[in-house]
C-alpha cells in the first residue's frame, strides 16, 4: 500500500514521494515495518498492549507509552513526551508487535521509565515541526563552515530539529576526540536553540544519508538492515574474493555488510574441503594447490617443478591421496586421478556471412550490368533512327 502522492501519473511513470520522510501510511521510508500481528484478535480479558513505537527523522525509532490511551494507528503523527519540551513523530508499530521488537532490542516491555505519547498532533503542531524541518538543509551547510573555520577534524553529517523548534541535534563522524565547546557556543550564539552533539559511526553515517551501492540497489542500512554486524577480511577470504579495497569497501569506507549474507553458505561448503595449505606428496612429487571452486567441490594442485602445469582433481580425489599418505603409502601420481571428460566437438555455422574479417577491406567491384544498361542507352538513339528510315523508304 502506498500514498496517493506515490501513485502512478496518467501516462504510467511514478509521481514519486513528494512527503519527504513523512508519509501518511508509512510505506515509502526508510525502515517501513509490516505488522504482521495486526489481524490477530487477543483472547477475551487480555488488554491491548499500551506502548506505542514510534519513528522520528532518518529511521531513528523510538517507544513510548500510551497512558492516555489514545486510539493510534499506524501513519498517525503525534506529540510525544521529550526533555525539553516535546517531539513530532509518527506511529509506525502498535499492539503486540511492539512487545515483540522490545524483547529484540532487549528492552522491558513493562518498563515504568518509558516517556509517554502526549496527545495526537494538531494543525499548530505540525506547522511548526514543518518549519524546523525546512531549517534544518540550510543550518547544516552554515554549521559545515562554522566547523571548518575553526579547524575542527570532524564532519556534520546531518541535523534534526526537535518538533517544537527548541533543540537541535547535530550529528557528526570524527576519528579521534573532539572538543567543540567553542563550536557549541557560536552554534547556539548563529541558531538560537539548544545545542546536542551526537557522534555516530560511518555506517550510522551511510544509513542517514542514504545512497546507491553498487548493486544498483539502495542501500541495505539505510532501507531494511537494523543491525550492524562486524564485517572481516575473511568474509572475503572464504568467499575467493579479491583483496580489493576500492570493490570491497561501501560508502562508509568499510567493508560491505553484504560480504556477511552468503558466508555462512560458504562456510558449510568448505567443511568436506581438505586444508589448502596442506601439500599431496606422491611418488612423482611434491604438488600444492593453486585454486579451488567450492560449489563445484574442485582443486587445482601443481607439482612444485612444473607450477605452469594444473592438475584439476575433485575433493574425493584429494581425500583419497591424503589418506594413503597418512598411511605411508603415497600414490603413484596426481595423474591417476584425473577424471576422463568426453569431447565434445561444436560445429559452428555461419549464419550472418561472416566469413571474412577482411570483407569489407576489399574495394567495390564494378555492377557489370550497370555497364551493360548504359551501353543500351547509348545504342538506343541508332536503333530509331534506323527504322524511322525504314518506315520513310
Amino acid at each position: 500500500m502506498g500514498c496517493s502522492n506515490c501513485a502512478s501519473k496518467n501516462d504510467g511513470l511514478p509521481k514519486g514521494c513528494k512527503n519527504n520522510g513523512s508519509c501518511g501510511v508509512d510505506s515509502c521510508n526508510k525502515l517501513t515495518v509490516f505488522d504482521w500481528l495486526s489481524d490477530l484478535e487477543l483472547p477475551s480479558g487480555v488488554e491491548k498492549f499500551d506502548a506505542v513505537e514510534i519513528r522520528f527523522k532518518n529511521g531513528r525509532k523510538s517507544f513510548f507509552r500510551n497512558t492516555e490511551n489514545l486510539s493510534l494507528s499506524i501513519g498517525d503523527v503525534v506529540a510525544t513526551e521529550t526533555s525539553p519540551g516535546h517531539d513530532i513523530g509518527i506511529v509506525t508499530i502498535t499492539g503486540e508487535l511492539v512487545k515483540v521488537q522490545m524483547r529484540k532490542k532487549k528492552l522491558d516491555p513493562y518498563a515504568a521509565e518509558l516517556p509517554k505519547v502526549y496527545r495526537k498532533a494538531n494543525q499548530k503542531d505540525i506547522d511548526v515541526w514543518e518549519e524546523a524541518k525546512a531549517r534544518e538543509e540550510k543550518v547544516k551547510v552554515r554549521a559545515r563552515e562554522i566547523a571548518i573555520r575553526l579547524q575542527l577534524k570532524m564532519k556534520i553529517s546531518d541535523v534534526e530539529f526537535q518538533g517544537d523548534g527548541s533543540k537541535a541535534i547535530f550529528y557528526y563522524t570524527a576519528e579521534e576526540r573532539v572538543d567543540f565547546r567553542q563550536l557549541i557556543k557560536e552554534f547556539a550564539y548563529e541558531f538560537k536553540v539548544r545545542i546536542e552533539m551526537k557522534q555516530i559511526g560511518f555506517r550510522q553515517e551511510a544509513a542517514r544519508l542514504g545512497g546507491i551501492g553498487s548493486c544498483g540497489r539502495e542501500l541495505c542500512c539505510s532501507t531494511w538492515l537494523t543491525d550492524f554486524r562486524s564485517v572481516k577480511t575473511s568474509a572475503a577470504r572464504y568467499q575467493q574474493l579479491s583483496l580489493n579495497p576500492l570493490k570491497l569497501a561501501g560508502q562508509c569506507g568499510k567493508l560491505k555488510c553484504c560480504l556477511n549474507y552468503e558466508l555462512d553458505s560458504y562456510l558449510d561448503a568448505l567443511k568436506d574441503f581438505p586444508r589448502q595449505d596442506q601439500k599431496l606428496i606422491t611418488e612423482k612429487g611434491e604438488a600444492v594447490c593453486q585454486k579451488i571452486d567450492i560449489f563445484k567441490s574442485k582443486l587445482w594442485y601443481a607439482y612444485r617443478d612444473d607450477y605452469n602445469n594444473w592438475i584439476e582433481l575433485d575433493t574425493e580425489a584429494v581425500k583419497t591421496i591424503l589418506k594413503a599418505q597418512r598411511n605411508n603409502k603415497p600414490v603413484a601420481s596426481l595423474e591417476e586421478f584425473i577424471e576422463d571428460k568426453p569431447v565434445v566437438n561444436v560445429d559452428f555455422e555461419n549464419v550472418v556471412g561472416q566469413d571474412s574479417l577482411t570483407r569489407f577491406d576489399k574495394p567495390k567491384g564494378r555492377n557489370k550490368n550497370k555497364g551493360k544498361r548504359r551501353h543500351k542507352r547509348k545504342r538506343s538513339p541508332q536503333k530509331n533512327k534506323s527504322t524511322n528510315a525504314k518506315q520513310k523508304s
